[in-house]
């Protein structure tokens, strides 16, 4: 799909590097100020622990539904990986982080929200909408790898309904998988060839260009996604996005109903609802696509996320904690399953 074809930036240290240079590198990560912990060897961290010197674990959430057996080794796991010393943090990647560890008895009152960054592109706003206004019909958009837990059949049960009800507009899909053939067989049986469109994957700078283009942007996934980065790039190219309150990037980006609209996970009817009440009100669609954009441009950026950062870890050298009220590194609330759509519908929106 065009990833990491790009030349390796100066400031990554490559696998190789770090294989033959590991002493070097471990000199790296035991001086630093503050160190940002993903996926990586805990031995490395072993100098740190006992020092107690800063350290920001960086995680989605570790519960995900389809592995339930697991949870026992990974809190086993987690305790022997995290100790809980005073100036170790979590960044979480997803509204349900803080929860998830928060059952471990982990990270209480120590998490910030983060998540995924890619890269933030400045538009002339009129330009942009503008642009989406010359689609012949209302634009609706699904991008993803087409497995279960993303559920793109949900899409195509959407563009049934509206069909049924009279809807002018197109659906493209982009992406390929598993459940390919599956997606293709719902289209030629439901007789939607003249309404929906399989693209296929795309390198990530086409899928954009059809992000600028697309009206509303759908986003179907369940408990088992993540963080979402297509919702950062979806509301970055000015989308109306309808997304389940089951995406670990929804609660944190998502103001319902002023720059997006969630719907409850699994709910198809919902989903519907939410997609008719935009091809009923183009003047809305296009407020919540303005409002996402300037979330993306303004707020929930990697410039923004790395400029908070900074001085997030000031204030907790001197004794303090964040100031900043919400997006990046403002306080990540403890939330789970059972209360998240209702924090979604109400207290964020």
């Amino acid at each position: 799909m065009g990833w990491g074809e790009q030349d390796v930036p100066s400031y990554v240290v490559p696998v190789n590097v770090f294989a033959t240079q590991r002493e070097k590198v471990q000199q790296l990560i035991d001086n630093a100020d503050v160190v940002i912990f993903g996926s990586a060897p805990r031995e490395l961290l072993v100098n740190r622990i006992q020092k107690d010197k800063m350290i920001f674990r960086y995680s989605e959430r570790p519960l995900k539904v389809k592995e339930p057996w697991k949870y026992p080794v990974r809190l086993f796991t987690w305790r022997r990986a995290m100790p809980q010393k005073k100036h170790t943090y979590m960044l979480c990647a997803s509204a349900y982080t803080a929860g998830d560890f928060a059952q471990f008895g982990l990270f209480r009152n120590k998490c910030y929200k983060w998540g995924y960054f890619p890269a933030t592109k400045q538009y002339d706003i009129d330009a942009l909408f503008a642009q989406k206004s010359k689609n012949e019909r209302p634009s609706i958009l699904w991008v993803g790898r087409l497995i279960g837990l993303k559920h793109p059949d949900a899409s195509i049960l959407l563009a049934e309904r509206l069909k049924a009800n009279g809807y002018r507009f197109d659906l493209n899909i982009i992406g390929n998988g598993a459940m390919e053939s599956q997606i293709r067989a719902m289209i030629r049986e439901k007789k939607l060839d003249d309404c929906v469109h399989m693209l296929g994957g795309m390198r990530p700078e086409q899928v954009r260009e059809y992000m600028e283009r697309a009206d509303i942007y759908l986003f179907t996934s369940d408990f088992n996604e993540g963080w979402g980065a297509v919702l950062n790039e979806s509301m970055n190219s000015g989308c109306a996005v309808v997304a389940s309150h089951a995406i670990g990037s929804v609660p944190f980006l998502i103001n319902d109903g002023v720059n997006g609209i969630v719907y409850k996970n699994g709910r198809q009817k919902d989903l519907e609802r939410a997609v008719m009440e935009l091809l009923n009100a183009p003047k809305k669609r296009k407020q919540i696509g303005q409002a996402a954009y300037r979330t993306m441009a303004e707020k929930w950026n990697g410039e923004t996320a790395a400029e908070r950062f900074l001085e997030l870890c000031k204030e907790l050298q001197d004794g303090r904690d964040t100031y900043y009220q919400d997006g990046p590194c403002s306080k990540a609330e403890r939330l789970f399953q059972w209360n998240m759509y209702k924090y979604c519908k109400e207290e964020n929106g």
